[in-house]
């Protein structure tokens, strides 16, 4: 039987998943098999050695250490594209708040709520002070074209827009569900240049923290406005308050507030609500759930943020999964080892990627433990289950 530790709530709907007769799931059990967890931080904690995975209900990981995980064979998931739809909405919704001056116009109706009869009359002598312009014929630049960019390029292309997405790195699924109408831009300048509109959905890494900073901000089209649902250190927020202080911006609209961008009243601070809806959470539940019982029952690696893609159809009576490091002659230790124990190898896959590479292996016959230890032994392999 398997032990699943669950941190914080996770959808119910996600549990009923794991059947009673293969996991017990309780949010204090020692010796785990995994660790399911939403925001819950596990930096400092101890990990047992008996857990070979976690999985993260959403896409963001930093609340877990990763590189430690790695050392240790353990195999961290996340869900991207699950909480998509929350986000992609609420990216819509923003473009209008940017565009109308709704949130200051509501703020403003509620200090005028103690005039009485004088309300209507003052709102509309007042109520230019808000006025916007429409999206529909506007431009959308995107930033970044995965599950969520590709999302609110469909519907922005549906609401009248004009859309420009910039992505290098664009996977072949994602391409095929983007829409026809959106233009591919060459260069980011040259969507940046562009753009009435901009919105960012690219992953925070060393390589992308703060890189939307003062020279990408003055290739922009002066009065557009920029959007942030992806992370809030993709931003160089100081030289971005500075671009709205000298109305080379219009609007910032993002869901990652700070005590600076408070203070900003050309600023629109939304709390983290980006994937707050009952059913983003159920999504990632059973998208979290599935994936880890694809690896605990079969050795399947999908929406792994440490280990490589990989899964084969069963193909034989015995399955062994093996974890190592990505170093030369790896394979032909392993199957070098089997072959002496006259074990028949039916199907295999390797795959690697940077440091680490994942093995699985269908064979005709029981892998004797006198095997296990010698492949244990290897030096490299950092873990190996077998699965009957």
């Amino acid at each position: 039987m398997f032990r699943i530790q669950t941190m914080n709530t996770i959808s119910a709907k996600g549990l009923e998943l794991f059947s009673r007769e293969r996991y017990e799931v309780a949010c204090d059990l020692p010796n785990p098999d995994a660790i399911l967890v939403r925001s819950g931080d596990l930096h400092g904690l101890s990990l047992p050695s008996s857990l070979k995975a976690i999985a993260r209900a959403g896409a963001g990981y930093n609340n877990i250490p990763v590189k430690e995980c790695s050392t240790q064979g353990i195999v961290v998931f996340n869900t991207p594209g699950a909480n998509a739809n929350a986000v992609k909405e609420l990216v819509l919704a923003s473009l209008l708040l940017s565009s109308r001056g709704i949130s200051d116009g509501i703020q403003w109706a509620l200090s005028i709520a103690n005039q009485a009869d004088q309300v209507p009359d003052i709102v509309e002598k007042e109520k230019t002070r808000f006025a916007g312009p429409e999206i529909k014929g506007k431009t959308l630049g995107i930033v970044g074209l995965g599950a969520i960019g590709v999302m609110v390029a469909n519907d922005a292309i549906a609401l009248g827009m004009n859309v420009i997405g910039y992505d290098p790195y664009i996977s072949v699924e994602a391409a095929w569900n983007l829409s026809r109408q959106v233009i591919r831009a060459d260069s980011l300048e040259g969507l940046l240049s562009k753009a009435d509109y901009t919105t960012l959905h690219v992953p925070l890494s060393a390589h992308t923290k703060g890189f939307f900073d003062a020279e990408k901000l003055r290739l922009m089209k002066r009065g557009a406005r920029l959007l942030n649902f992806a992370r809030g250190g993709l931003v160089n927020e100081g030289e971005l308050i500075e671009a709205l202080n000298t109305n080379l911006l219009s609007c910032y609209v993002t869901d990652f507030p700070s005590a600076e961008l408070l203070g900003c009243p050309k600023v629109i601070c939304i709390p983290h609500l980006g994937a707050s809806t009952p059913e983003a959470e159920e999504n990632c539940a059973l998208m979290a759930v599935q994936q880890l019982i694809g690896f605990l029952e079969e050795g399947s690696i999908r929406n792994s943020v440490n280990f490589p893609v990989c899964r084969l159809d069963r193909n034989g009576a015995f399955r062994i999964v093996i974890i190592n490091r990505n170093i030369p002659n790896m394979v032909g230790q392993i199957t070098t080892i089997l072959a002496s124990a006259g074990i028949n190898i039916v199907n295999m896959i390797n795959q690697s990627r940077d440091e680490y590479a994942y093995n699985i292996i269908d064979t005709e016959q029981k892998i004797p433990e006198s095997s296990m230890r010698f492949l244990r032994a290897v030096d490299g392999i950092i873990r190996i289950r077998l699965l009957e």
